[in-house]
């Protein structure tokens, strides 16, 4: 296992850099840079480097590896496993946000090249003025970066139909451990000439390269858009639904999202100004978004699963949304559930998948098992097309989850060990980060986890990438964990 660089203080790192680097903007980092946004990690200081273009990301690469300092590629922060939080000051936190041109669109080719510190709100914004589609979606799109979504493999609502962040990539450009810089920017739908580095590199975290830019996928836009919330007696009803809609509807279904009941209840909680579409907010509830050519019509289409589905005894009561502004409402309604999940404060919170036909088992077993543990709310909500949820467990009404913070190790090993019995994942679209190390080590597959070590050693033999995210690494001043954040 490559060894990490041995710790350095702030001051001699900017020390030893200014020289090499005498162009490139170096700084003491501000704090939105040391923290993750759920507060469980936090650095005390770092510093900061802000290339313009590829090849100052490179001259900071190669000197970094000469001087043996490591770089932690940072994106819009918005990560919620860890990957992005500095060493206390002993690495140099690398930012790509000055890098954020949209340097090409071809709309014949349904291709749109962006750097890397484009933020997704501006892709799909350069997208959607070529009369395109880029589909990436979830609720940081704001702030979150095209780099960092790559390096993480982002997924979002829309995996249904267009997949995760892996599969809206043609080509990247990159740099390299050594400082090289790979030139794989192609907009080839078919490239069969050895090792796929591109895949390599997306989902790695920032631990084998620097993305520096990628050539997207586009796609037309759907013609008609339609959503309704549909009320299901349960998640074998949601699963069941699913499989009625996918025969009525085919591939016009966009997304197909699972709401417990817990998540509009905290919204009434905390944030009253959203607006919900039942006065009660049922036990379990399915968004469901459809985008449809010109010929048909989505509110027909969701009607027609409306009557076919509470005929099957699948749905209780519904909406179908009569207009874009309360199609909007409803995933307004959606995206919030983070937040308010963030401001109830969570006493664990997992990001976890399994196959699809194991959903219903899983939410009925984990419940089973946590009830037995405690007085605790369980917010169950995600991806249902794809097998993605979010089971956050929190704490009682009236009590604080620093009044768990001694049963949530056992919390989480109890739903992780569950995944892993059901054949799962413990990280669904969010990634290992630092959080996630001991856990992929723990339910990894070892041969899997011998590659990943080997693939480290032979392009980072330094050790410089991010070390410590993903792949355990003997780190210098450690991350300090601050009491009271969620998992």
């Amino acid at each position: 296992m490559s060894q990490a660089p041995a710790p350095r203080p702030t001051a001699d790192l900017t020390e030893m850099l200014a020289t090499r680097l005498p162009r490139i903007t170096l700084r003491p980092a501000e704090p939105r840079y040391l923290e993750e946004p759920r507060g469980r990690y936090s650095a005390p200081s770092g510093m900061l480097a802000l290339p313009r273009d590829t090849a100052e990301v490179a001259q900071i690469v190669a000197a970094c590896g000469e001087l043996g300092i490591g770089i932690l590629p940072y994106g819009g922060g918005t990560g919620l496993v860890g990957g992005q939080v500095d060493q206390g000051g002993a690495m140099l936190i690398l930012s790509l946000e000055r890098m954020r041109a949209i340097r090409a669109i071809h709309p014949d080719e349904n291709v749109l090249v962006a750097e890397a510190g484009a933020t997704l709100a501006a892709v799909q914004a350069a997208a959607e003025g070529a009369g395109r589609l880029f589909p990436l979606s979830l609720a940081s799109e704001g702030t979150a970066q095209i780099g960092g979504l790559l390096a993480t493999n982002a997924g979002g609502v829309n995996v249904l139909r267009y997949g995760n962040a892996r599969d809206l990539c043609l080509g990247l450009e990159a740099v390299l451990p050594d400082g090289r810089i790979w030139h794989g920017l192609r907009r080839l739908r078919k490239d069969n000439t050895g090792y796929d580095l591109r895949n390599l590199l997306i989902g790695s975290e920032g631990t084998l390269g620097i993305i520096t830019a990628a050539s997207l996928r586009l796609f037309p836009r759907p013609a008609r858009r339609g959503a309704a919330m549909l009320v299901v007696p349960d998640p074998a009803a949601a699963l069941a639904l699913l499989t009625l809609a996918g025969g009525q509807i085919g591939a016009g279904i966009e997304a197909f999202e699972l709401i417990g009941g817990a998540g509009p209840d905290f919204l009434r909680e905390v944030m009253p100004e959203v607006r919900q579409p039942f006065a009660t907010a049922p036990d379990w509830m399915v968004l469901i978004e459809l985008g449809l050519g010109p010929a048909q019509d989505p509110a027909e289409a969701l009607e027609q699963l409306f009557v076919a589905a509470h005929e099957a005894g699948l749905v209780e009561d519904g909406v179908i949304a009569q207009s874009e502004a309360q199609r909007a409402e409803f995933w307004t309604l959606r995206e919030s559930i983070p937040e308010a999940n963030r401001k109830i404060g969570a006493v664990s919170s997992h990001d976890i998948a399994v196959p699809l036909s194991s959903v219903p088992e899983f939410i009925a077993r984990a419940d089973a098992a946590l009830a037995g543990m405690g007085d605790m709310r369980i917010n169950c909500f995600g991806h249902l097309g794809d097998g993605n949820l979010h089971y956050n467990v929190f704490p009682a009404k009236g009590r604080s989850r620093h009044d768990y913070e001694a049963l949530r190790p056992a919390i989480k090993e109890v739903v992780h060990d569950l995944v892993h019995a059901l054949d799962g994942s413990v990280s669904a679209e969010h990634g290992i980060g630092r959080l996630k190390v001991a856990d992929l080590e723990r339910y990894g597959d070892p041969v899997k986890l011998d590659a990943m070590r080997a693939i480290k050693a032979a392009l980072d033999p330094a050790g410089i990438m991010n070390p410590g995210a993903v792949l355990r690494a003997e780190l210098r001043t450690g991350v300090t964990p601050r009491p009271g954040g969620t998992g």
